[in-house]
């Protein structure tokens, strides 16, 4: 494998942790409500990933337990925000300390220990004769393929499908529940579905990406995920190429240390981290007097008959 190659397949390793937070939280604000807690979300879904794969050795029975606390924590933040008409910026900040402090506590007696197991790889022998696009897509693991998937899947749904149920919850919810569309249990399932993702790319970047947990092993990725959502302008396809941008820097910054570079790798580290707010900077700037492409409810409590 030449060096692009590797720096193109260590990119979509890294970046799909990101892409499938990204998408969880498209998924979440397209329904107007804000989600700030990924960062908890995915340590939470790391240290579950690594306690139940060490103690059971069962891949099925580790996603389900991802699934499940990233869905318990849905339900509470949608409780909060949709039920409670809550702060949805403070219920998003509590739930990333939450799932920080939790998640330093219940990973203490599993830090640096290794995994029993791995992600089985999808490997499509006959991909492999096709020049770049077999050594690149051949031997990619399940989860990578799922968020591939995903992108298309949440694509057509929002875009493409002319129910235009979650557009029109995110966009105008008095409106869409006059036309008699159930906002409050699409805001429901939207966080709840998209908390579940979020946890799902902690799990990856456990299970994959680095395969031993690590206090705050998430390094900020939640928080990028934020950033990306607006980067993508709420648009899965979009997300996609912004994540595995965000990999090509994260990748690039460990190959220049591994060339024997003189640049301090916590500089490096920092690369992607930087080049992510100069984007925003530069598109904030380019795009000051367009509209956003943020849902126009987004933040705003649905009252059910309120009026403004």
């Amino acid at each position: 494998m030449d060096i692009f190659t590797q720096l193109i397949v260590s990119a979509i390793s890294s970046g799909t942790p990101l892409l499938l937070a990204v998408l969880g939280g498209i998924l979440i604000e397209r329904s107007g409500v804000t989600q700030l807690g990924a960062e908890g979300l995915m340590l939470l879904g790391a240290v579950t990933s690594c306690l139940v794969f060490i103690q059971t050795g069962s891949l099925p029975l580790t996603l389900l337990c991802v699934l499940a606390v990233g869905g318990v924590l849905g339900v509470l933040h949608g409780f909060l925000c949709v039920t409670l008409h809550a702060n949805q910026v403070v219920s998003g900040l509590a739930m990333t300390i939450f799932g920080a402090g939790l998640s330093a506590y219940l990973g203490k007696r599993v830090s640096g220990i290794p995994l029993p197991g791995a992600v089985p790889k999808l490997d499509l022998i006959w991909l492999e004769s096709v020049p770049f696009v077999g050594k690149v897509f051949a031997h990619l693991d399940l989860f990578t393929w799922f968020s591939f998937m995903l992108v298309v899947v949440m694509h057509l749904f929002i875009h493409r499908i002319s129910w235009g149920l979650l557009r029109a919850v995110g966009d105008n919810p008095a409106t869409a529940d006059v036309m008699g569309i159930p906002v409050i249990a699409i805001r429901y399932v939207c966080i709840i579905i998209g908390s579940m993702l979020i946890g799902l790319g902690g799990a990856d970047l456990l299970l994959v990406y680095t395969p031993t947990w690590n206090e705050g092993m998430t390094s900020g990725r939640g928080w990028i995920a934020v950033a990306l959502i607006i980067f993508a302008r709420w648009n899965p396809v979009r997300a996609l190429v912004c994540a595995y941008f965000f990999g090509v820097l994260d990748t690039l910054g460990f190959r220049v240390q591994l060339i024997g570079s003189h640049i301090p790798s916590y500089f490096l580290k920092m690369i992607p981290y930087i080049v992510t707010i100069l984007v925003l900077i530069f598109l904030g700037w380019r795009n000051r007097n367009k509209p956003s492409g943020a849902p126009e409810a987004l933040g705003v409590p649905y009252i059910r008959e309120q009026r403004f």
